[in-house]
C-alpha cells in the first residue's frame, strides 16, 4: 500500500477514534446520561468513570498531535484497546452480545488505524524519535 493511502487511512482512523473517545470522555466528565447510565449499569463506580474521561481526553490530545510523541501514541492505542476490550466483555456479561456492536466497530477501526500507524512510524519507534 502506498504511503499516501496509508496516511489517509491512518488520519481517517485517528480522527474517528478521536471523535469516538473525545465524545465519550466529555460525556463521562459532564455526567451525561448517554454514557454515564450505561457505564454505571455495567458496574463501574463514579470515580472510575471520571478517571476514564480524563484519560480519554488526554489520549485524544496526544493522538491528534501530528508526528509527535510517537511512543506515547503507542500507549494511547494500548489504552484504547483495553478500554474497548473491557467495554466489550462488560457489555456481554451485563447486557448481552447484541449490545457490543459499538465495541466491535471501535475495535475494527482501532486495529486498522494502529496498523497504519505502525506502517508509517515503525522506523522512528525502533530507532528513537527526533
Amino acid at each position: 500500500m502506498k504511503t499516501k493511502t496509508t496516511k489517509i487511512i491512518y488520519l481517517a482512523g485517528a480522527l474517528f477514534m478521536s471523535l469516538w473517545f473525545g465524545t465519550s470522555g466529555f460525556f463521562e466528565l459532564t455526567k451525561n446520561p448517554v454514557v454515564w447510565d450505561i457505564t454505571r449499569q455495567l458496574g463501574y463506580p463514579p470515580h472510575f468513570i471520571y478517571i476514564l474521561g480524563v484519560f480519554k481526553i488526554s489520549g485524544v490530545l496526544v493522538l491528534l498531535l501530528p508526528n509527535r510523541l510517537l511512543r506515547l501514541k503507542e500507549w494511547v492505542f494500548a489504552g484504547m484497546f483495553f478500554d474497548i476490550l473491557f467495554a466489550f466483555f462488560s457489555k456481554i456479561a451485563v447486557l448481552g452480545f447484541s449490545s457490543t456492536v459499538d465495541a466491535i466497530v471501535a475495535f475494527s477501526v482501532l486495529t486498522i488505524t494502529y496498523l497504519m500507524f505502525r506502517k508509517l512510524y515503525s522506523p522512528e519507534l525502533v530507532f528513537g524519535e527526533a
